[in-house]
């Protein structure tokens, strides 16, 4: 009898030693695909944050082409070079010689002139001489400064003091117009007529012009804030608040001084040089 009942519990206890193998074998197997679904859960999670990655990359490189070729075409489209300022500054002069190489005797003209100038490895630039008649130079430069690629003012360099107040009037407007603003074509003030013993200098006009300009931004910011006051105009404010007005203040809208004389065509070095960087 204590035979058997020694067997029993030899028995009994094989059992559950048997019984725990199993369970810790459960418990082993358990934990394995535990760990097995989580590695896939993470793997899964990973290659789901790289595929968004790569989805905004992707977003991100077409974006950028599409921008750079609605840029390009933009600046492809725009080949013309819009010659403006007041009458008798020379600006049919200075066509003349660029378009047809020589001196044309020329008139005060109520309509524009065009024509093409071939740039050397650039391509054609389409020249428009603007007229300067205050009745008629806001029409015709409107139906062109949507293709303009570059803005040459053209000033007398001789008469710009009797001069200053309508020339400074002008090139303001030319300055804020919001066609200008959003294209920022290259603006070049060409300071013509210096064949003249007592024309004035470039250096010596521009600082004439900031000064005139900032009396003129003054003026002009004043009597939009009255007109807002009563309705929904936003007045457009050329150069940093708070300071004197200085061109270096408009970038990104660039403007540039130059000398020139249309009497002789190599006197217009400066503004060819000027024009095959902006073709």
């Amino acid at each position: 009898m204590e035979t058997n009942e020694v067997d029993d519990e030899t028995i009994n206890e094989k059992q559950r030693l048997v019984s725990h193998g199993e369970d810790d074998d459960q418990e082993s197997e358990m934990s394995k695909k535990d760990e097995t679904l989580r590695s896939v859960l993470d793997s899964d999670e990973k290659m789901s944050q790289w595929g968004t990655i790569v989805i905004a990359l992707i977003v991100g490189f077409i974006t950028l082409a599409v921008f750079l070729f609605v840029w390009r075409r933009g600046r492809v489209s725009r080949r013309g070079i819009c010659l403006v300022g007041l009458c008798e500054s020379g600006k049919t002069l200075i066509f003349t010689q660029l378009v047809y190489k020589k001196a044309l005797e020329s008139f005060t003209s109520m309509k524009e002139n065009v024509g093409m100038l071939e740039i050397e490895n650039k391509g054609a630039l389409k020249i428009v001489d603007v007229p300067g008649h205050e009745r008629v130079r806001q029409r015709f430069f409107d139906n062109y400064k949507n293709t303009a690629r570059g803005i040459v003012f053209v000033l007398d360099s001789f008469t710009l003091t009797k001069d200053i107040r309508d020339v400074a009037e002008y090139l303001y407007t030319v300055l804020s117009d919001s066609v200008i603003s959003a294209n920022r074509p290259q603006i070049l003030i060409l300071c013509n007529k210096q064949d003249h013993a007592l024309a004035k200098g470039p250096q010596v006009i521009q600082s004439l012009l900031e000064k005139e300009m900032n009396l003129l931004r003054n003026t002009k910011t004043n009597q939009l804030e009255a007109i807002s006051e009563g309705g929904n105009q936003k007045s457009y404010f050329l150069g940093h608040e708070g300071k004197n007005f200085e061109f270096a203040d408009l970038l990104p809208l660039r403007v540039e001084f130059a000398a020139s004389s249309a009497q002789q065509v190599e006197d217009l070095n400066s503004l060819k040089s000027w024009l095959h960087t902006v073709a």
